[in-house]
């Protein structure tokens, strides 16, 4: 059976230790990892932003009126001020967890680094673990 000149050929250069898969894999879990945890951050900052334009709307309201807040799976009814207060709260919830997920990010990154560092040195151009851009 003939072989084409399209095919792999694998580099007899390249030795890949099992220990060297194992960085890989890890590599390219925390890559995962790091992508999940970007996607949440977008989706916390827009409930946030969606927690900040409520806040500017219930500004305009009355102050005796009564404004329907989901709780659960039900609306009560409370007035303005209270709802600014739980409005309130629910921000600072989210700005701490954006918080705590950028900081898993970094710790994420950091650890890419350090096995990207050590990849490279040792699998140079054969190697490559940049991010596709899209």
């Amino acid at each position: 059976m003939a072989t084409s000149k399209g095919t792999f050929q694998p580099d007899s250069d390249v030795h890949i230790s099992f220990e060297d898969q194992q960085k890989i894999n890890k590599f390219a879990r925390l890559n995962a990892k790091l992508e999940d945890l970007k996607e949440e951050v977008k989706v916390k900052e827009n409930d946030l932003k969606s927690l900040e334009e409520a806040c500017d709307e219930i500004a305009l309201f009355d102050e005796e009126e009564k404004i329907p807040y989901l709780v659960g799976e039900v609306f009560i009814f409370q007035d303005t001020e209270t709802t600014q207060k739980c409005l309130d709260e629910a921000k600072k919830k989210i700005e701490d967890n954006i918080k705590s997920l950028k900081s898993q990010s970094d710790e994420v990154k950091n650890q890419m680094s350090d096995l990207k560092s050590h990849l490279y040195g040792k699998f140079g151009s054969h190697i490559n673990l940049e991010a596709d851009e899209e």
